[in-house]
């Protein structure tokens, strides 16, 4: 539940949406996510997190990122640490929890509503904090997935679950034709 009235900043853990989106046959449309947000409440601050191959000529996320960017986004980003597991495969690691969890401490006491949008279960200390301050905070993930894409126990400890897939129709765009490989599948990003 949301009141057009209270201050409300978004935390968008991009690799894990970017999973949950997927896994429903999805694309997310980060205009109509964030135009959405702004009709719901005073959005005051949107987020996305997500790491970056640097030693690559190209990036294939980097349009994404520079969107977001251009389009009242905040852009939370770090190098990935590439490295090879014990098979020999690379492998690529951009963890970005700490980054969010800082973040959203430092908004706790200028907004009313945290809109989280990840399954992670490592968020449930950082929602059970942020609900001690006073903040109403809501988890946008999915678990008409299989697996589902959020933990139990960070579902159960938000004030209100948002299925990714009832928004679908909403922020969601369909996937395009052909899967043209984009920056989120390119980077493959373990979190």
């Amino acid at each position: 539940m949301f009141y057009r009235d209270e201050r409300l900043a978004l935390f968008i853990d991009g690799s894990n949406l970017y999973a949950a989106a997927r896994a429903l046959g999805f694309d997310i449309d980060y205009k109509l996510l964030r135009n959405e947000f702004m009709r719901r409440g005073k959005l005051l601050r949107a987020f996305y997190y997500t790491a970056l191959i640097e030693n690559e000529e190209y990036s294939p996320i980097r349009p994404l990122i520079d969107w977001l960017d251009y389009n009242g986004f905040t852009m939370v980003t770090k190098p990935a640490k590439e490295f090879t597991d014990s098979m020999g495969r690379r492998k690529v690691k951009g963890n970005m929890d700490i980054e969010l969890a800082v973040d959203a401490f430092e908004m706790a006491p200028h907004i009313d509503h945290m809109v989280l949008f990840s399954g992670d279960g490592d968020f449930k200390p950082l929602v059970a904090g942020i609900q001690r301050q006073g903040v109403r905070v809501s988890v946008v993930s999915t678990i008409r997935s299989s697996p589902p894409m959020i933990a139990d126990d960070l579902r159960r400890q938000a004030d209100n679950f948002i299925e990714l897939e009832e928004l679908k129709e909403i922020i969601g765009r369909p996937p395009r034709p052909n899967h043209v490989q984009t920056g989120q599948d390119a980077a493959e990003i373990d979190t």
